[in-house]
């Protein structure tokens, strides 16, 4: 069966078998996706992750199906009930719906309506009614009148026998395909708010009278409308249109036209309206949420995708401010490593005598602690700050920087800055995550769920189990596409490293601190708990630059150092010669350290990583400021064309930060002069932009911009 699994995967993804296969003997021995991408590609035909988390996530997919195939077919053996027909359906059911369709009408069932109708003896007659042969079925009903079992009338008779009908149709599997296709095809999703919901449920009038082909809408407006009826304030339903749904069923079961076939066409109303409608509807629903559920995921990773590779402003000291008017703005200040130096609390918002102790205290700081940077938190109170700040006549070289302080607050009062700062309150804690999110933003958001960062679309309404594995996968591709510095690095950062998690990530930050920095990657293998295995798929991501051996610093994996020394040694250098040297490095002929585990892909990795090592994907930090003529929103006038940065990306459009505390919409519609189906093709998540204002509503607090050409000249 396993080799069936890698043809219908290579057919699906365009790939050969033997590809799908390497990948997923490597995922079965436990390798992740970042190694098997970065580090195995002789193996795997050099597929990058997407592909490498596809073929997991099918193969897992398929290896249910399977357990489910195998229990149903055990169903059937215990029972009895399996036939070599039936068999041969049941192994060759390509999905868990035709699998279920297949074994619906030998499942074990509650008591129905249908059961009550064989329990009275009414098998025989609803047989004979299904043939719709030419019958008097007064008569024939007449033959089951019994008072002991409840069939008094010929009525009661033929009711039970439609039931069973009504059964056998809604068990029907070509029924079901047919009546499945037309829900899909023909479904409209309709959506009317419950009757005295009307002031209550107002952020779902959108709603209140709407319908929409369910082929079509999209996933956001999907997960508004089911968010709506869980909240008790929409009615939703989806259906085809009546008449084309029991014209299909009448299709495939009316053979006749008398007075047999009329009771069946009964059983067919009944069985649509009662079974199988409501069955499909069902279906359906749960369908367009994984759907909804799927797209809201991948908006929501590609935006943490770009949040967590924002640009780093590494080395610096770094003072942070935390702003706030009546309670004041909490001062830290951060070495280049991000420890913490310094605290204090300034209140440059009250009054004059304040305001000036403020700006002293934030010279003072500066000289005393040789302050590079100034990164103020774009909360409550930050654009005042930073006019403060700027205010202050601080030296030319100090930059002034906003961050953006999503999540900063559930940073503060988690268990992770708890452990880090058991001395200081909520305030310093939330200081020290908006100064070390300019330092380096991906080793700080890594300490706080995605959830509470804000880049995501109704993240609280999707399958949860599904939306971490996602988001997990995410902070793991990027953490090891960066690379960790093993010796300054936190536990949460080292537990999404290749191979290790949770406990061994611990095991490290107590084995360093036991013992003190690690001196080579070599030494990690003393960590105990991790094992060869473990140092297999993590060593290539952690890097050590105080090591002699340069290697260590680098990409290079330890497996593939004696490929490197050999180079050099054929050259006649060290192995720092031949990083530093490029002509040396022109001398390599690849080719010739080709062998049968090692290939043109992996040594084309080497070269490029021995030109760069250790080298940062995230690219140069550049400095950002808002208008300075704009601080809030009764600052802006329609027209007006402002700098700002994107925060949020969703289907329907992207949220944009221009500074007045309120982030502005770019409708799908504004964002480009063409039409577009996807705003990541124009926008993604901390792209810095130049947006006209459009509209302002004061009222409601809501902006409206616009990133179209024609609407920025």
């Amino acid at each position: 069966m396993a080799t069936d699994h890698y043809k219908i995967i290579a057919q699906e993804l365009a790939l050969s078998p033997k590809q799908v296969k390497a990948t997923a003997d490597l995922l079965d021995d436990d390798a992740t996706v970042p190694f098997i991408a970065r580090y195995r590609k002789e193996a795997t035909g050099s597929l990058d992750e997407v592909a490498i988390t596809t073929i997991r996530d099918r193969i897992t997919q398929l290896r249910e199906l399977d357990k489910r195939r195998n229990a149903i077919l055990k169903s059937l053996i215990e029972r009895n009930l399996l036939t070599d027909e039936l068999q041969t359906q049941i192994e060759a059911a390509e999905t868990i719906t035709v699998l279920e369709d297949i074994y619906l009408p030998f499942k074990p069932k509650r008591r129905t309506r249908a059961t009550v109708a064989r329990e009275r003896g009414l098998e025989p007659l609803a047989e004979l009614i299904f043939t719709q042969d030419a019958i008097d079925i007064n008569v024939e009903a007449e033959k089951y009148l019994d008072s002991e079992k409840d069939v008094a009338t010929v009525d009661d008779a033929l009711a039970g026998a439609r039931d069973i009908i009504a059964e056998w149709i809604n068990e029907d599997s070509g029924a079901r395909a047919a009546m499945r296709k037309l829900y899909a095809e023909k479904g409209i999703i309709s959506s009317r708010v419950i009757k005295g919901m009307e002031n209550e449920g107002t952020k779902f009038s959108d709603y209140f009278e709407w319908e929409e082909p369910v082929a079509s809408i999209p996933s956001h407006r999907l997960l508004a409308i089911r968010r709506g009826e869980c909240e008790g304030v929409l009615r939703v339903g989806i259906a085809p249109p009546e008449e084309e749904a029991l014209a299909i069923l009448d299709s495939i079961f009316l053979v006749s036209d008398n007075a047999a076939s009329r009771q069946v066409a009964l059983a067919v109303r009944d069985s649509y309206k009662r079974l199988l409608g409501p069955a499909m509807e069902t279906e359906l629903r749960n369908e367009t949420k994984e759907r909804a559920d799927a797209e809201a995921i991948r908006v929501f990773t590609e935006n943490l995708r770009e949040l967590l590779m924002t640009s780093p402003l590494p080395r610096r000291t770094i003072l942070a401010i935390d702003p706030g008017f009546r309670t004041g703005c909490k001062v830290v200040v951060l070495d280049r490593h991000g420890s913490l130096l310094h605290h204090s609390t300034i209140y440059p918002h009250g009054s004059e005598k304040q305001r000036n102790d403020a700006s002293a205290d934030i010279k003072a700081f500066c000289q005393r602690f040789k302050v590079n940077v100034i990164a103020i938190g774009n909360g409550t109170a930050g654009r005042e700050t930073e006019m403060f700040v700027r205010e202050t006549g601080l030296p030319g070289h100090i930059q002034i920087v906003m961050v953006n302080e999503a999540g900063a607050s559930v940073y503060s009062a988690s268990e992770v800055a708890r452990e880090e700062f058991p001395e200081h309150d909520v305030t310093v804690r939330g200081s020290v995550s908006i100064g070390r999110r300019l330092l380096d933003p991906l080793a700080e958001l890594v300490k706080i769920d995605p959830k509470s960062i804000g880049v995501g679309q109704y993240q609280h309404d999707v399958d949860q189990s599904a939306l971490r594995r996602s988001l997990d996968d995410t902070v793991m591709s990027c953490v090891n596409l960066v690379g960790v510095d093993v010796n300054t690095a936190s536990k949460q950062l080292l537990t999404y490293v290749s191979g290790l998690g949770p406990s061994l990530a611990q095991a490290v930050v107590d084995y360093r601190t036991q013992k003190g920095p690690f001196k080579s990657r070599k030494a990690l293998t003393k960590v105990p708990r991790l094992g060869p295995k473990a140092f297999e798929q993590a060593a290539g991501f952690m890097r050590i630059p105080e090591s002699r051996n340069p290697l260590d610093a680098s990409a290079v994996h330890p497996e593939s150092y004696h490929i490197v020394e050999k180079m050099a040694d054929d050259l006649g250098c060290t192995v720092s010669q031949l990083m530093q040297n490029e002509d040396l490095r022109k001398q390599v002929i690849l080719e010739n350290y080709v062998t049968d585990k090692v290939g043109m892909p992996t040594l084309t990795d080497i070269m490029d990583e021995l030109a760069r090592p250790g080298r940062d994907p995230r690219g140069e930090f550049e400095a950002f400021a808002f208008d300075e003529s704009v601080h809030t929103i009764d600052d802006l006038k329609v027209g007006m064309k402002l700098p700002g940065i994107v925060t949020n990306v969703t289907n329907f459009g992207a949220f944009v930060d221009i500074g007045v505390h309120q982030d502005g919409l770019v409708h799908i519609s504004e964002l480009a002069d063409h039409f577009i189906k996807d705003p990541s093709e124009i926008v993604r998540v901390h792209q810095k932009v130049r947006v006209t204002v459009l509209s302002i509503d004061t009222e409601r607090n809501r902006i409206g911009l616009s990133l179209r050409e024609s609407s920025n000249r």
